[in-house]
This record gives structure tokens, sequence and C-alpha cells, in this order.
């Protein structure tokens, strides 16, 4: 891809080799994006974090892709940093490619920040994306579903900052996306003392929109990523972006952006969507027949 070289630069430092852990399965506008590392629950290497930043980047672009599904194969979302690459990176600053303040003239060139240690954390899509979580979801991988748009969990799946063992800090976005979910005194509570969360509770606390039985993440994801596929695409990415974009506005001027956000949408098909209704689609709720 045309940007995969911002992202890619560190993996020069080991020979990864070119086996591949991410794959797509594309069907009708909704691409599934599948993490395949089950031999140690898709906990993240740097090969991964590469594919996968790509992979998003791929359907963001894409004409095709409406919605994307993010989904753990055998079981496990993410189970954080591997960390038995820790002790293979020969270099005294892994991070180097990583870090946004060494990156800066690349940020002003391209508006792109060097992809974040887990992958796609730091990319802002203009595309939905569902989580579909299965097994652990925990340190970076916590942070890979917080990163999602909404998150559909199987009945035994769970969150939790499992990092806080080791020391190591969130720096895939974690103490920003969950306490703008849960609050802030919650997103505390959970992160310093690094427990478990478990489905009924995530469901709760609103660090999820769905409870499934096990091993069917990806089937409900799947069946409301075709849902949202079937409609105008302009107006949902219109009201997807600016309810990320009021964050931190005044009510004037939260209102103010989301009236020139959504005056393309209203233009290029509200018009046309409310001729539909007058022939008769979409009347009564019906969410299957829109014209």
């Amino acid at each position: 891809m045309k940007l995969q070289l911002l992202y890619n630069n560190h993996t020069n430092i080991l020979d990864w080799g070119k086996v591949m852990s991410v794959r797509v399965e594309k069907n009708k506008g909704v691409w599934t994006i599948i993490h395949s590392r089950p031999e140690s629950r898709n906990a993240m290497d740097p090969l991964s974090a590469d594919q996968l930043t790509d992979a998003f980047l791929e359907f963001n672009d894409s004409k095709d892709g409406k919605v994307a599904v993010f989904w753990g194969e055998g079981g496990a979302f993410c189970a954080g940093w591997d960390l038995k690459f820790a002790s293979m990176l020969a270099t005294d600053d892994p991070l180097k490619d990583l870090d946004i303040e060494l990156n800066e003239m690349v940020l002003k060139e391209n508006n792109l920040m060097p992809r974040g240690p887990m992958g796609p954390s730091r990319l802002n899509l203009k595309k939905p994306v569902i989580g579909a979580i299965a097994g652990p979801a925990v340190a970076g991988g916590m942070e890979l579903a917080l990163w999602c748009d909404f998150r559909v969990m199987e009945v035994s799946a769970y969150l939790g900052v499992y990092c806080r063992r080791w020391g190591i800090p969130l720096i895939d976005g974690g103490t920003i996306r969950l306490p703008r979910i849960v609050g802030r005194g919650r997103a505390l509570e959970i992160i310093l003392t690094g427990r478990q969360v478990k489905a009924e509770e995530c469901l709760a606390l609103g660090l999820c929109e769905y409870i499934v039985e096990n091993d069917q993440s990806r089937q409900k994801a799947e069946e409301l990523a075709h849902q949202i596929a079937k409609f105008p695409q302009i107006c949902v990415q219109v009201d997807r972006k600016s309810v990320y974009a009021q964050e931190g506005l005044s009510m004037i001027d939260a209102l103010k952006q989301e009236w020139f956000n959504g005056k393309k949408a209203l233009s290029e098909e509200g018009l046309n969507g409310a001729k539909n209704f007058k022939k008769g689609f979409g009347r009564h709720g019906d969410f299957n027949k829109l014209g």
C-alpha cells in the first residue's frame, strides 16, 4: 500500500519472515479482518501489527468496503503484546520508529502518525469497525477492542489491563478511550487494579453492546455489519464522524460542527431518501427494502 512504508520501517530490526497472520474475508461490503495467531492467543507481534494496520488502511481506502469486523481466530481476541518478542529486539529503543515526537515530520507532511505498538490503534478511520470479542481482550488487546466503534462479546469473553502485572503502561489509546466510554472513576479503577472485567459487567458498563453465546461473536458482528452496510453510506460516515468530533466541544460548537458535517449527506443522500419514502420504501420501520 502507498502508506505501508510509514508503518513498517521498524520491522527491519529483525527478519520476521513473510508468514501472514492476518487475512481479510469480504462479503457484500463487509470486510472481516482476521488476526490469526491462535498458538499465542492472538498476542501481537510486529509483523501482525503491520499487517493489521495495512488491512484497515486498505479497507478505509476501498470503494467496496463499507463496514469492517475485527475478529481474532481460535477463541481469543488478543492477549496483548507478545512478551516473547521483547528480548529479541536488537535495539536499545525498540519503540523509536513508533515514537510520535520523533516522527513529527511524517505527521506534518502526511497528517498520519506512525502506527501504534499494537497496530491500528492510532488510525482514525472514516468507516465503522465492529469488534467481535472471544476469550481474552486484555492489555493491548483491550486497547484494540476499545478502538472499535462498538463490541460484540461472547459470554465467556473478558477485558482487563493485565499488563499492570509487568509494569507496562497503556500506550495504544487505553487511557483515552476507556474513560470516554465508562467515565473517569470507573476507568481508573479498572486501569489501576488490572482486574478482569467479564462480559456481563462490560455490558452493564457500556464496554460492549451485545453478549452472545460462545463461538457466535463473529456471526453476530457480521450480521450487524451487513445491516449497516445496506444504508446510504455518506450518511453513515457523517453521523459516525460527528459523534467522535463533538468530544470536548461546547454544546454550541458541537451543534455547529454537526450541522456543517451533515449538510453534505442531507443534500447527496437525504433528499433522495425522502423521495424513496414517498414511493413507499422503508415505511413502518422496514429496514430491508430501502429503495
